[in-house]
């Protein structure tokens, strides 16, 4: 089941790409299931499972210029409009139940030595996860098709530690998370590996509702630095936990939704998934 899990997302994620490029002839049903080489019948039917809505009502939220609509379809700021929306239903914030613990000034500089990194690989909706944790904290999540890839990252961030491929409470809780428990989640505690400008920047970006999309000057605004929308930028770029704290809803001031470490075709689908929820 894993696996096929991995194999329907892989489609997902190749439809959800072909439907930004060609928005705008807004091709038919038949026209994407056909890209995918699947019959419209079932691949109607996979896409309903994955985003809770038909592949037409998919559409409307993958126009490119929605972006820059969402920047500007509310009077308040982003930022002001998560207190109003983003407390009920699958809007919760992730501020609410996400912690950030930022490692001591040794811990940063020795590279993880004496800290003892349980991992495991798992299925979610948007592909293979790697999730490690510290025991003090989830210390690192990722998204990809290459678990030596992943791996490696994690070696580099923490490259004294000692590993262990197993499952600790906090690394389930995490799986849970991507499993059913959207609406009411339990408490994540991340204890990452970050400069205080860095782990500044990651709490900024927890308080971008789901649904909703921020810009890297809006970042670099909300934390009193306007002038360091380039670090900011690298710092979004250098989250070491994916998804919980949401980089991926961070684009450039253009509207264009930019890069994404783990796939720019991951990123649509995971800003349209919540999109789709949000509604």
């Amino acid at each position: 089941m894993p696996e096929q899990q991995q194999i329907d997302f892989e489609r997902i994620a190749t439809a959800i790409e072909y439907m930004y490029t060609n928005f705008r002839t807004q091709p038919s049903l038949d026209e994407v299931a056909a890209h995918v080489s699947m019959s419209p019948f079932h691949f109607q039917r996979m896409f309903q499972q994955w985003a809770g809505v038909s592949p037409k009502k998919f559409m409307q939220y993958l126009n490119v210029s929605h972006a820059g609509n969402l920047l500007r379809s509310n009077q308040l700021s982003l930022f002001d409009a998560a207190s109003e929306t983003g407390l009920s239903g699958t809007g919760r914030l992730y501020d609410l139940f996400v912690k950030i613990e930022g490692m001591t000034p040794g811990e940063y500089k020795n590279g993880g030595r004496n800290l003892n990194i349980c991992y495991c690989f798992s299925p979610t909706r948007f592909g293979e996860m790697l999730v490690a944790s510290s025991g003090k904290g989830i210390c690192y999540l990722a998204f990809s098709e290459d678990k030596d890839r992943m791996l490696t990252e994690l070696n580099e961030l923490f490259p004294n530690a000692a590993y262990s491929e197993q499952t600790d409470e906090l690394i389930k809780k995490v799986i849970r998370f991507f499993g059913l428990n959207w609406n009411n989640p339990e408490e994540i505690k991340l204890h990452l590996k970050g400069t205080p400008f860095q782990l500044k920047v990651w709490e900024t970006l927890l308080k971008i509702p789901e649904g909703r999309l921020a810009t890297y000057g809006e970042i670099a605004e909300k934390i009193n630095n306007p002038k360091a929308t380039r670090a900011v930028g690298s710092a979004v770029g250098d989250n070491p936990v994916s998804f919980l704290i949401p980089c991926h809803r961070v684009i450039r001031s253009s509207g264009v939704l930019g890069q994404y470490h783990w796939g720019p075709s991951r990123k649509k689908a995971m800003i349209g998934w919540e999109a789709v929820r949000k509604d």
